[in-house]
């Protein structure tokens, strides 16, 4: 077996286990918010039932507003993205005891379902579509 085939099969294997790591890590975090927590339901269970309870309250252009701020996820991402920041969209609005989904209620969900890490894409987004942050600067401390 000559030396270039030997490093040719080493790197591959070294690219094949980074892959399944990280293929790994991605299944094993789906895994943990499927786990049933004390109330006996997952975190993934709570998103799907506040969409499920909020549904009917969404007009064409708030959902219009969803995707126009999801659009910085990532494509593979978008999907999941879209899936909790409307759960917790929901929430708010079932929290409030809102009779429908307003242009606040969506931002605020948006703002408490972002991760602090990309509060910096979530600002310019909103101003892109300018939109004034400052009554929702509370939220961007929690």
């Amino acid at each position: 077996m000559s030396g270039g085939f030997a490093l040719f099969i080493i790197g591959w294997i070294v690219i094949m286990i980074t892959l399944m790591a990280i293929g790994g890590f991605f299944m094993f975090r789906k895994f943990l918010k499927r786990m049933p927590k004390e109330d006996g339901r997952s975190a993934i269970d709570w998103e799907e039932y506040y969409i499920e309870k909020t549904l009917h309250m969404w007009k064409p252009e708030q959902k219009e507003l969803l995707e126009e701020l999801v659009s910085p996820v990532p494509e593979l991402f978008r999907d999941v993205a879209k899936q909790k920041i409307a759960g917790r969209i929901g929430q708010v609005a079932l929290e409030q005891k809102s009779s429908r989904i307003s242009e606040e209620i969506i931002i605020e969900g948006y703002i408490l379902a972002t991760p602090k890490r990309d509060h910096k894409f979530l600002i310019k987004k909103l101003e892109e579509k300018q939109i004034d942050i400052t009554p929702y600067q509370p939220l961007f401390d929690r």
